[in-house]
Protein backbone atom coordinates (compact mmCIF):
# COMPACT_ATOMS: atom_id res chain seq x y z
CA UNK A 1 0.00 0.00 0.00
CA UNK A 2 1.42 3.24 -0.65
CA UNK A 3 1.66 6.38 1.55
CA UNK A 4 -1.20 8.40 0.04
CA UNK A 5 -3.64 5.41 0.35
CA UNK A 6 -2.32 4.89 3.70
CA UNK A 7 -2.98 8.13 4.79
CA UNK A 8 -6.24 8.05 3.15
CA UNK A 9 -7.50 4.89 3.89
CA UNK A 10 -6.11 5.91 8.28
CA UNK A 11 -8.51 8.91 7.49
CA UNK A 12 -11.40 7.13 6.71
CA UNK A 13 -11.00 4.31 9.83
CA UNK A 14 -9.74 7.77 12.43
CA UNK A 15 -13.39 9.09 11.33
CA UNK A 16 -15.14 5.90 11.48
CA UNK A 17 -14.16 4.99 14.89
CA UNK A 18 -14.64 8.58 16.57
CA UNK A 19 -18.84 8.51 14.81
CA UNK A 20 -18.93 5.59 17.01
CA UNK A 21 -17.33 7.17 20.37
CA UNK A 22 -19.68 9.82 21.47
CA UNK A 23 -17.76 10.72 24.41
CA UNK A 24 -15.33 12.63 22.10
CA UNK A 25 -15.43 14.90 19.00
CA UNK A 26 -15.71 13.27 15.86
CA UNK A 27 -12.05 15.14 15.13
CA UNK A 28 -10.97 14.15 18.33
CA UNK A 29 -8.22 11.14 16.45
CA UNK A 30 -7.66 12.79 13.59
CA UNK A 31 -5.70 16.31 15.38
CA UNK A 32 -2.19 16.73 13.87
CA UNK A 33 0.79 19.08 13.80
CA UNK A 34 2.34 20.15 10.83
CA UNK A 35 5.59 22.21 10.28
CA UNK A 36 6.31 25.02 8.31
CA UNK A 37 9.72 26.23 7.56
CA UNK A 38 9.97 30.05 5.44
CA UNK A 39 12.17 31.72 3.47
CA UNK A 40 12.08 34.45 6.05
CA UNK A 41 13.86 35.43 9.43
CA UNK A 42 11.89 35.37 12.56
CA UNK A 43 10.95 39.19 12.97
CA UNK A 44 11.25 39.96 9.15
CA UNK A 45 8.92 43.27 8.52
CA UNK A 46 5.79 41.63 6.36
CA UNK A 47 7.32 38.55 5.29
CA UNK A 48 7.18 36.73 8.61
CA UNK A 49 4.35 38.26 9.36
CA UNK A 50 2.50 36.77 6.59
CA UNK A 51 3.42 33.62 7.05
CA UNK A 52 2.43 33.73 11.24
CA UNK A 53 -0.51 34.42 9.62
CA UNK A 54 -0.99 31.15 7.63
CA UNK A 55 -0.20 29.51 9.91
CA UNK A 56 -2.07 30.98 12.78
CA UNK A 57 -5.34 31.07 10.88
CA UNK A 58 -5.15 27.58 9.82
CA UNK A 59 -4.82 26.66 13.25
CA UNK A 60 -7.36 28.36 14.45
CA UNK A 61 -10.26 28.12 11.82
CA UNK A 62 -9.39 24.14 12.03
CA UNK A 63 -10.40 24.33 15.33
CA UNK A 64 -7.22 22.48 15.98
CA UNK A 65 -7.40 19.78 14.30
CA UNK A 66 -4.54 20.75 12.21
CA UNK A 67 -2.06 22.64 14.42
CA UNK A 68 0.98 24.66 12.28
CA UNK A 69 4.25 24.74 13.75
CA UNK A 70 6.43 27.65 12.28
CA UNK A 71 10.09 27.41 11.84
CA UNK A 72 11.38 30.71 10.65
CA UNK A 73 14.63 30.41 8.86
CA UNK A 74 17.40 28.94 10.34
CA UNK A 75 15.41 27.28 12.77
CA UNK A 76 14.57 24.31 11.02
CA UNK A 77 16.20 24.53 7.96
CA UNK A 78 18.53 27.47 5.69
CA UNK A 79 15.92 29.76 3.77
CA UNK A 80 17.37 28.32 0.74
CA UNK A 81 16.63 24.94 1.62
CA UNK A 82 12.48 25.03 2.41
CA UNK A 83 12.10 23.87 -1.14
CA UNK A 84 14.37 20.70 -1.15
CA UNK A 85 12.87 20.07 2.60
CA UNK A 86 9.24 20.16 1.70
CA UNK A 87 9.33 18.31 -1.51
CA UNK A 88 11.69 15.45 0.70
CA UNK A 89 8.98 15.51 3.40
CA UNK A 90 11.34 16.59 6.15
CA UNK A 91 8.93 19.53 6.50
CA UNK A 92 5.22 20.13 5.39
CA UNK A 93 5.21 23.44 3.95
CA UNK A 94 6.90 26.43 3.48
CA UNK A 95 6.22 30.25 2.91
CA UNK A 96 8.55 32.13 0.59
CA UNK A 97 9.18 33.15 -2.38
CA UNK A 98 9.65 30.96 -5.04
CA UNK A 99 13.04 33.06 -7.44
CA UNK A 100 15.19 31.51 -4.71
CA UNK A 101 14.44 28.24 -6.47
CA UNK A 102 14.79 28.50 -10.13
CA UNK A 103 17.75 26.28 -10.14
CA UNK A 104 14.85 23.75 -9.58
CA UNK A 105 12.82 25.19 -12.95
CA UNK A 106 13.22 28.51 -14.47
CA UNK A 107 9.52 28.23 -14.82
CA UNK A 108 8.88 29.29 -10.57
CA UNK A 109 9.78 32.86 -11.90
CA UNK A 110 6.57 33.63 -13.25
CA UNK A 111 5.27 32.26 -9.58
CA UNK A 112 7.27 34.75 -7.93
CA UNK A 113 8.33 37.77 -10.12
CA UNK A 114 9.48 38.66 -13.85
CA UNK A 115 11.16 41.61 -14.29
CA UNK A 116 8.79 44.27 -16.00
CA UNK A 117 6.08 42.00 -14.96
CA UNK A 118 2.79 41.98 -13.17
CA UNK A 119 1.13 43.69 -10.53
CA UNK A 120 -0.58 42.53 -7.49
CA UNK A 121 -3.82 42.82 -9.28
CA UNK A 122 -2.61 41.57 -12.32
CA UNK A 123 -1.23 38.22 -11.02
CA UNK A 124 -4.29 37.71 -9.39
CA UNK A 125 -6.12 37.79 -12.52
CA UNK A 126 -3.66 35.05 -14.06
CA UNK A 127 -3.94 33.22 -11.09
CA UNK A 128 -7.93 33.00 -10.41
CA UNK A 129 -8.96 33.24 -13.92
CA UNK A 130 -6.67 33.08 -16.58
CA UNK A 131 -4.96 29.67 -16.35
CA UNK A 132 -2.23 30.54 -13.93
CA UNK A 133 -3.30 28.32 -10.84
CA UNK A 134 -3.69 25.40 -13.64
CA UNK A 135 0.01 25.98 -14.59
CA UNK A 136 1.55 26.37 -10.94
CA UNK A 137 -0.39 22.93 -10.22
CA UNK A 138 1.55 21.32 -13.13
CA UNK A 139 4.74 22.81 -12.32
CA UNK A 140 5.13 22.28 -8.75
CA UNK A 141 3.16 18.58 -9.00
CA UNK A 142 6.88 17.99 -10.50
CA UNK A 143 7.89 18.23 -7.13
CA UNK A 144 5.53 16.52 -5.21
CA UNK A 145 3.26 20.08 -4.17
CA UNK A 146 0.80 22.21 -3.87
CA UNK A 147 0.95 25.59 -4.27
CA UNK A 148 -0.86 28.36 -3.50
CA UNK A 149 -0.48 32.62 -3.31
CA UNK A 150 -0.28 33.49 0.53
CA UNK A 151 1.11 37.18 -0.25
CA UNK A 152 2.20 40.22 -1.95
CA UNK A 153 5.17 43.09 -0.96
CA UNK A 154 3.38 45.10 -3.88
CA UNK A 155 5.77 47.13 -6.09
CA UNK A 156 9.16 46.47 -4.71
CA UNK A 157 12.07 49.60 -4.29
CA UNK A 158 14.98 49.72 -6.80
CA UNK A 159 17.60 50.05 -3.63
CA UNK A 160 19.88 51.05 -1.39
CA UNK A 161 23.03 52.45 -3.33
CA UNK A 162 26.77 53.55 -2.15
CA UNK A 163 26.53 55.95 -4.51
CA UNK A 164 24.08 57.48 -7.63
CA UNK A 165 23.31 55.37 -10.67
CA UNK A 166 23.38 57.81 -13.89
CA UNK A 167 24.31 55.41 -16.37
CA UNK A 168 24.04 51.56 -17.09
CA UNK A 169 27.60 51.87 -17.12
CA UNK A 170 27.40 52.51 -12.87
CA UNK A 171 26.54 49.04 -12.62
CA UNK A 172 30.13 47.48 -13.89
CA UNK A 173 31.48 45.92 -10.83
CA UNK A 174 28.42 47.24 -8.28
CA UNK A 175 28.31 44.38 -6.13
CA UNK A 176 24.58 44.32 -5.22
CA UNK A 177 22.32 41.93 -3.51
CA UNK A 178 19.45 41.36 -5.60
CA UNK A 179 17.86 37.35 -6.78
CA UNK A 180 15.73 35.73 -9.54
CA UNK A 181 15.37 37.26 -12.64
CA UNK A 182 15.92 40.83 -11.48
CA UNK A 183 19.38 39.66 -10.33
CA UNK A 184 20.03 37.85 -13.85
CA UNK A 185 19.52 41.25 -15.68
CA UNK A 186 22.22 43.58 -13.05
CA UNK A 187 24.41 40.48 -13.98
CA UNK A 188 23.67 41.54 -17.51
CA UNK A 189 24.78 45.12 -17.00
CA UNK A 190 28.23 44.10 -15.32
CA UNK A 191 27.05 44.07 -11.36
CA UNK A 192 28.73 41.57 -8.97
CA UNK A 193 25.12 39.80 -8.27
CA UNK A 194 24.84 38.09 -5.08
CA UNK A 195 21.38 36.26 -3.51
CA UNK A 196 21.34 36.04 -0.16
CA UNK A 197 18.56 35.43 2.31
CA UNK A 198 17.05 38.49 3.71
CA UNK A 199 18.33 37.90 7.40
CA UNK A 200 21.99 38.38 6.00
CA UNK A 201 21.61 41.79 4.36
CA UNK A 202 21.71 44.14 6.79
CA UNK A 203 25.15 42.66 7.97
CA UNK A 204 26.75 42.23 4.50
CA UNK A 205 25.84 46.34 3.73
CA UNK A 206 27.13 47.35 6.63
CA UNK A 207 30.43 45.01 6.46
CA UNK A 208 30.89 46.54 2.75
CA UNK A 209 30.59 43.23 1.44
CA UNK A 210 28.22 44.07 -0.85
CA UNK A 211 27.47 47.60 -2.17
CA UNK A 212 24.11 48.13 -2.39
CA UNK A 213 21.02 45.64 -2.02
CA UNK A 214 17.03 46.00 -2.68
CA UNK A 215 14.97 44.42 -0.21
CA UNK A 216 11.28 45.38 0.11
CA UNK A 217 10.20 48.71 0.34
CA UNK A 218 10.24 51.63 2.71
CA UNK A 219 8.54 50.23 6.05
CA UNK A 220 10.91 46.85 5.71
CA UNK A 221 13.46 48.35 4.71
CA UNK A 222 13.43 51.07 7.90
CA UNK A 223 12.80 48.32 10.01
CA UNK A 224 16.20 46.05 8.20
CA UNK A 225 17.71 49.21 9.33
CA UNK A 226 19.47 50.16 5.77
CA UNK A 227 19.19 53.64 6.34
CA UNK A 228 21.77 53.78 9.12
CA UNK A 229 24.31 52.55 6.26
CA UNK A 230 23.69 54.73 3.43
CA UNK A 231 21.63 57.42 2.31
CA UNK A 232 20.73 56.96 -1.20
CA UNK A 233 17.65 55.18 -2.28
CA UNK A 234 15.73 54.54 -5.28
CA UNK A 235 12.24 54.17 -4.34
CA UNK A 236 10.99 52.76 -7.90
CA UNK A 237 12.69 49.32 -9.28
CA UNK A 238 12.20 47.53 -12.38
CA UNK A 239 12.72 44.01 -11.02
CA UNK A 240 9.72 43.08 -8.52
CA UNK A 241 6.49 44.88 -9.10
CA UNK A 242 4.34 42.55 -7.36
CA UNK A 243 6.06 39.79 -6.31
CA UNK A 244 3.91 36.58 -5.30
CA UNK A 245 4.77 34.98 -2.26
CA UNK A 246 3.24 31.71 -1.71
CA UNK A 247 2.13 28.61 0.78
CA UNK A 248 3.31 25.84 -0.51
CA UNK A 249 2.49 22.31 0.44
CA UNK A 250 3.64 18.64 0.45
CA UNK A 251 1.74 17.01 -2.00
CA UNK A 252 0.64 14.24 -0.08
CA UNK A 253 0.56 15.90 2.98
CA UNK A 254 -2.45 18.48 1.16
CA UNK A 255 -4.11 14.82 -0.46
CA UNK A 256 -4.01 13.77 3.34
CA UNK A 257 -6.27 16.46 4.84
CA UNK A 258 -9.62 16.22 4.81
CA UNK A 259 -11.43 18.29 2.06
CA UNK A 260 -12.83 21.14 4.18
CA UNK A 261 -8.96 21.24 5.54
CA UNK A 262 -7.57 21.52 1.99
CA UNK A 263 -10.54 24.53 1.82
CA UNK A 264 -9.54 26.41 4.94
CA UNK A 265 -5.68 26.06 3.93
CA UNK A 266 -6.49 27.62 0.59
CA UNK A 267 -8.77 30.39 1.61
CA UNK A 268 -6.77 31.18 4.77
CA UNK A 269 -4.12 31.71 1.61
CA UNK A 270 -5.66 33.63 -0.43
CA UNK A 271 -6.99 35.78 2.78
CA UNK A 272 -3.33 36.20 3.79
CA UNK A 273 -2.59 37.23 0.33
CA UNK A 274 -5.16 39.88 0.24
CA UNK A 275 -4.22 41.11 4.13
CA UNK A 276 -0.26 40.74 3.23
CA UNK A 277 -0.31 43.51 0.19
CA UNK A 278 -2.48 45.57 2.71
CA UNK A 279 -0.21 45.02 5.80
CA UNK A 280 2.44 46.90 3.32
CA UNK A 281 0.69 49.47 1.59
CA UNK A 282 -0.77 50.38 4.44
CA UNK A 283 2.61 51.58 6.33
CA UNK A 284 4.79 52.04 3.27
CA UNK A 285 3.98 55.84 2.93
CA UNK A 286 4.49 57.14 6.42
CA UNK A 287 7.88 55.19 6.36
CA UNK A 288 9.04 56.72 3.38
CA UNK A 289 8.39 60.23 5.20
CA UNK A 290 10.32 59.21 8.03
CA UNK A 291 13.57 57.86 6.07
CA UNK A 292 13.06 61.36 4.10
CA UNK A 293 12.93 63.51 7.45
CA UNK A 294 16.18 61.40 8.66
CA UNK A 295 18.40 62.24 5.89
CA UNK A 296 17.51 59.47 3.13
CA UNK A 297 17.72 61.19 -0.26
CA UNK A 298 15.05 60.19 -2.60
CA UNK A 299 16.46 59.19 -6.21
CA UNK A 300 15.10 58.11 -9.65
CA UNK A 301 17.17 55.77 -12.26
CA UNK A 302 17.25 57.74 -15.62
CA UNK A 303 15.45 56.64 -18.49
CA UNK A 304 18.59 55.32 -20.06
CA UNK A 305 19.03 53.16 -17.12
CA UNK A 306 15.20 51.58 -17.11
CA UNK A 307 16.19 51.39 -21.16
CA UNK A 308 19.22 49.16 -19.70
CA UNK A 309 17.27 47.21 -17.75
CA UNK A 310 14.05 46.50 -20.04
CA UNK A 311 16.50 45.35 -22.71
CA UNK A 312 18.65 42.81 -20.37
CA UNK A 313 15.38 41.77 -18.82
CA UNK A 314 13.92 40.48 -22.46
CA UNK A 315 16.98 38.84 -22.56
CA UNK A 316 17.01 36.86 -19.43
CA UNK A 317 13.25 36.54 -20.25
CA UNK A 318 14.35 34.31 -23.58
CA UNK A 319 17.14 32.73 -22.13
CA UNK A 320 15.00 29.66 -20.63
CA UNK A 321 12.67 29.63 -23.56
CA UNK A 322 12.30 26.17 -25.37
CA UNK A 323 11.59 24.09 -22.42
CA UNK A 324 8.18 23.10 -22.78
CA UNK A 325 6.27 24.07 -19.46
CA UNK A 326 8.29 27.44 -19.82
CA UNK A 327 6.96 28.18 -22.60
CA UNK A 328 4.00 27.55 -22.24
CA UNK A 329 3.88 29.47 -18.59
CA UNK A 330 5.24 32.26 -20.89
CA UNK A 331 2.61 32.33 -23.27
CA UNK A 332 0.09 32.53 -20.76
CA UNK A 333 1.65 35.18 -18.70
CA UNK A 334 2.30 37.39 -21.26
CA UNK A 335 -1.24 37.11 -22.83
CA UNK A 336 -2.69 37.88 -19.17
CA UNK A 337 -0.43 40.80 -18.37
CA UNK A 338 -1.10 42.30 -22.10
CA UNK A 339 -5.16 41.93 -21.52
CA UNK A 340 -5.11 43.51 -18.09
CA UNK A 341 -2.24 46.30 -18.34
CA UNK A 342 -4.34 47.55 -21.13
CA UNK A 343 -7.62 48.20 -19.19
CA UNK A 344 -5.66 49.46 -15.94
CA UNK A 345 -3.63 51.97 -18.10
CA UNK A 346 -6.42 53.42 -19.48
CA UNK A 347 -8.87 53.45 -16.38
CA UNK A 348 -7.55 53.33 -12.84
CA UNK A 349 -3.84 54.32 -14.41
CA UNK A 350 -5.19 57.71 -15.89
CA UNK A 351 -7.46 58.44 -12.58
CA UNK A 352 -4.30 57.52 -10.24
CA UNK A 353 -2.52 60.58 -12.20
CA UNK A 354 -5.45 63.00 -12.47
CA UNK A 355 -6.40 62.21 -8.70
CA UNK A 356 -2.84 63.20 -7.78
CA UNK A 357 -2.59 65.89 -9.88
CA UNK A 358 -6.15 67.90 -8.58
CA UNK A 359 -5.69 66.92 -4.87
CA UNK A 360 -1.67 67.53 -4.98
CA UNK A 361 -0.67 64.56 -3.78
Amino acid sequence: MDRRSFLRTSALGGSAAAASTLAAPAYAQGNRTLTMVTTWGRGLAGVHDSAQFCADKITELTDGQVTVDLRAAGELVGAFEVFDAVTAGQADMYHGVDYYFLSQHPALSFFSQVPFGMTFQEYNNWIDHQGGQELADELYSIFGLKAMAAGNTGPQSGGWFSKEINAPEDFQGLRFRMPGQGGQVLSKLGASVQNLPGAEVYQALSSGAIDGTEWIGPWADEKAGFQEITNIYYTAGFHEPGPNLNLVMNLEVFESLTPAQQAIVQQVSRSSNLWTMSLFMANNGAALQRLQSGGVRIAEFPDAVWDAFGSAAEEVLMEAAGDDLYDRCLESYQNSLQASAQWISTSSGVFSQQRDRVKGY
